[in-house]
C-alpha cells in the first residue's frame, strides 16, 4: 500500500509531496486515516535536525487525530472507525522494567512516531496499539491532537511532582505549551502564576486561568517572589537566569523543566541549603495520557488552536518559525 504524505529532503528545507510503501500491518498495530495533525515545535526542531537524530526524507508530525482504518490481528480493544489520536510515541517493548512498571514512555527501546519513522502529515499513519488512544466523546477532534504532545508535556508534571490543589505553581512561558499548562492548573485546583516576556498577552494569560502575572523581563519581580511556588514549571526552550527561578521555588519544591532549553546552569548550594530539586519529564505514559484525556473532558479543557490545510504545510512552518502562532497549529488533511 502507498501511503501520500509530505517530506522534507534535507535539513531545513521544505517539505513537498512524497510517496512511500508499507509493508503488511504487524499484529500489534493499527492504520489510521487521518483528519487532523498538530505542529509542535518538535517538528521544527528535527526539521532542522537541531538534535542530530532526523533521517531524511523526513515526514515530521506526532499530534495526530483520526480513525482507525486497520487492526492487526492480535488487536482486541480498538475497532475500525473508531477516533483514536496518537502523539510522540509509536512503540515500547513492553517487557523491559520501564514498561512492566508502567512507564512505557521511558522505554530505551521504544520507537518515536518521528524518529526512524514517517510521522502524520499524511492521509496514513502506523503505530502499536496500546499508543493509540480512544477520544472521549465530547472532545473535539479539531482541537485534541495538540493535546498528544504539548498538553501531556504540561500534564505529566503535574503527576509525576504530586501536585496538590493548595499548591502555588508557576508556569515560565506562556506558549502552545505554557497556555496549555495554565489551563490544567486552574482546573486541578492550584494557585496559579505566569512568567512572560510579553505584558501584552496578560489579558489572555488570566483567561487561560492565571491569577498573578510577573513580567520575566522585570528582575525585580522576580525577586520579590522568593521561596513563593512549590513548582516552578518551565516551558520555554531558551537559557533562562536559572538562579533567579530556583530562588522563587520553596524550600523542598522543584524546578521542573519541559522546554528543551540548551542548559542549565545553577548554584548547587542554593539546591542543596533549600533541599530543592530540578527534574524534567518527556510526554507521560499511557495510563497518564488517559487520565489527561479523562480530565480535560471533564473540564472542557482544549488548546487554543489556528487551522491551516495539509497543502499549507510550509505556509504554517513559517508562521511557527516566526513567532507568531497562537498558540497551537493544526494541520487539516486535504489529500485526495
Amino acid at each position: 500500500m502507498k501511503i501520500q504524505a509530505y517530506a522534507a529532503h534535507q535539513a531545513g528545507s521544505k517539505l513537498q509531496p512524497f510517496n512511500y510503501n508499507v509493508d503488511a500491518l504487524k499484529s500489534d498495530e493499527v492504520e489510521i486515516d487521518i483528519e487532523y495533525c498538530g505542529i509542535c515545535h518538535s517538528d521544527l526542531s528535527m526539521l532542522n535536525n537541531d538534535w542530530g537524530i532526523t533521517q531524511y526524507p523526513f515526514v515530521p508530525g506526532h499530534e495526530i487525530i483520526g480513525k482507525i482504518s486497520a487492526v492487526g490481528n492480535m488487536v482486541k480493544h480498538l475497532k475500525i472507525g473508531q477516533y483514536v489520536g496518537l502523539g510522540w510515541r509509536a512503540r515500547s517493548c513492553l517487557i523491559c522494567d520501564q514498561c512492566i512498571s508502567g512507564h512505557h514512555n521511558r522505554c530505551a527501546m521504544g520507537e518515536d512516531v518521528i524518529v526512524g519513522r514517517y510521522g502524520g502529515y499524511a492521509n496514513k499513519v502506523r503505530c502499536q496499539s496500546i499508543w493509540a488512544f480512544p477520544l472521549p466523546n465530547n472532545i473535539d477532534i479539531k482541537t485534541a491532537g495538540p493535546l498528544f504532545c504539548g498538553g501531556i508535556t504540561v500534564f505529566n508534571p503535574l503527576i509525576q511532582n504530586n501536585i496538590k490543589s493548595t499548591n502555588h505553581v508557576a508556569v515560565v512561558g506562556i506558549g502552545g505549551l505554557g497556555h496549555l499548562a495554565l489551563k490544567f492548573l486552574n482546573a486541578w485546583g492550584c494557585e496559579v502564576t505566569a512568567f512572560s516576556t510579553n505584558p501584552n498577552k496578560e489579558k489572555e494569560i488570566r483567561q487561560f486561568g492565571a491569577h498573578h502575572y510577573i513580567n520575566s523581563n522585570d528582575s525585580k519581580a522576580i525577586e520579590s517572589s522568593a521561596n513563593r511556588f512549590d513548582m516552578v514549571l518551565v516551558t520555554s526552550n531558551v537559557q533562562l537566569d536559572w538562579n533567579a527561578y530556583i530562588n522563587t521555588v520553596k524550600p523542598g519544591g522543584k524546578l521542573h523543566i519541559v522546554g528543551a532549553a540548551p542548559s542549565v546552569n545553577v548554584d548547587v548550594f542554593s539546591l542543596i541549603a533549600g533541599e530543592k530539586s530540578i527534574g524534567g519529564s518527556p510526554i507521560g505514559s499511557p495510563a497518564t495520557i488517559a487520565m489527561m484525556l479523562d480530565f480535560c473532558n471533564r473540564h472542557s479543557i482544549a488548546p487554543v488552536i489556528e487551522e491551516f490545510q495539509l497543502s499549507q504545510v510550509n505556509e504554517a512552518i513559517e508562521h511557527l518559525k516566526e513567532g507568531k502562532a497562537r498558540y497551537r497549529i493544526v494541520l487539516k488533511n486535504d489529500l485526495t
